[in-house]
């Protein structure tokens, strides 16, 4: 379905505005918000690292608090179970069966808190969920609806007690990015507002799950020229060939990146995809999935140098193909 002008100007004035009503709790982080919400619209999950005090939890209970749906808190522990997190089913006496009692998984936006503190075998619960929308639990599996969000952070400093996340596990996140310190300015306003202790409950609800639904079917429907298609293939071969890399971007990554990139540019009020945008989404969408080698963390290589790299290495294109 070819998209019209105004569907494409309606689309980038609802999402300038779910921006807005993110950045009244997350002052002046324009960027992570709109990468968070085009996330959200692609159908995608989200890892936030970054060091404690940043507003990890803050930005994704103001996304959570803009979506008018349900959302649930998953504090990870190490003493956390996989059950915990997807649900049990417990035999009723009355009806002589299992009934089965879901658990916060099942909601339109997961906050997991703090995922790497989790064990691996509760860390691996969510690998089914993120992937399909659903949960199996005794052979029996169970739709979790749409849209399905997670939201998971990440503290990179403190290592002690916590269990790195597999890459198949990374795989499953769309993005990851990060918030950083705020501005002198801006953190003189937050320090200002410091007796609110709760700023995400100032964020209300400004959209439907059901809109954030058709709001992803749209952009679906964007244009990608072949040439944008074959642009993303270059990039994520180049992570592949990268002396220093022991793992590339997967295909899946690359289906990743051609969702979010539609999203991105009809969020500008664009019904097509241009080179600027792949260039964007770059980092955020293929740094964490790629792997360095052992001597190239030990020397300090970077998966950001190595994803510059490609995007400096790899020709954008010019034109269009017939």
């Amino acid at each position: 379905m070819t998209i019209q002008h105004d569907q494409a100007a309606r689309f980038a004035d609802t999402f300038d505005r779910l921006v807005a009503n993110v950045d009244v709790a997350i002052k002046g982080k324009t960027h992570p918000i709109r990468l968070a919400l085009t996330c959200l619209l692609s159908g995608g999950h989200l890892l936030l690292e970054d060091v404690p005090g940043t507003g990890k939890t803050v930005l994704a209970k103001s996304i959570a608090n803009t979506v008018e749906g349900t959302s649930s808190r998953i504090q990870f522990t190490p003493d956390l179970l996989p059950s915990d997190v997807t649900g049990v089913t417990i035999y009723n006496q009355q009806s002589g069966r299992f009934d089965f009692h879901p658990g916060p998984v099942f909601a339109n936006i997961v906050l997991a808190d703090e995922i790497n503190r989790a064990s691996p075998k509760t860390q691996s619960a969510l690998l089914e969920v993120m992937e399909e929308g659903r949960v199996t639990v005794d052979g029996v599996a169970h739709e979790t609806g749409a849209p399905f969000m997670v939201i998971a952070t990440m503290n990179p400093i403190e290592q002690a007690g916590t269990y790195p996340l597999p890459e198949a596990q990374l795989d499953r996140f769309l993005m990851k990015t990060s918030l950083g310190y705020p501005d002198p300015q801006v953190a003189v306003q937050l320090l200002a507002d410091a007796a609110n202790r709760s700023r995400d409950l100032r964020v209300e609800p400004l959209i439907t799950a059901e809109s954030v639904t058709q709001m992803g079917a749209l952009a679906a429907d964007v244009h990608t020229d072949t040439s944008i298609l074959e642009y993303i293939t270059g990039l994520a071969e180049a992570t592949r060939r990268h002396p220093e890399v022991a793992l590339g971007v997967s295909m899946r990554g690359c289906l990743a990146f051609v969702r979010a990139a539609k999203t991105w540019a009809l969020a500008q009020g664009r019904a097509h995809v241009l080179p600027d945008d792949v260039k964007a989404l770059a980092l955020p969408v293929l740094g964490h999935r790629v792997l360095l080698t052992p001597d190239a963390q030990f020397s300090g290589v970077t998966t950001e140098q190595v994803v510059a790299q490609g995007v400096a290495q790899v020709p954008p294109p010019t034109q269009r193909v017939a």
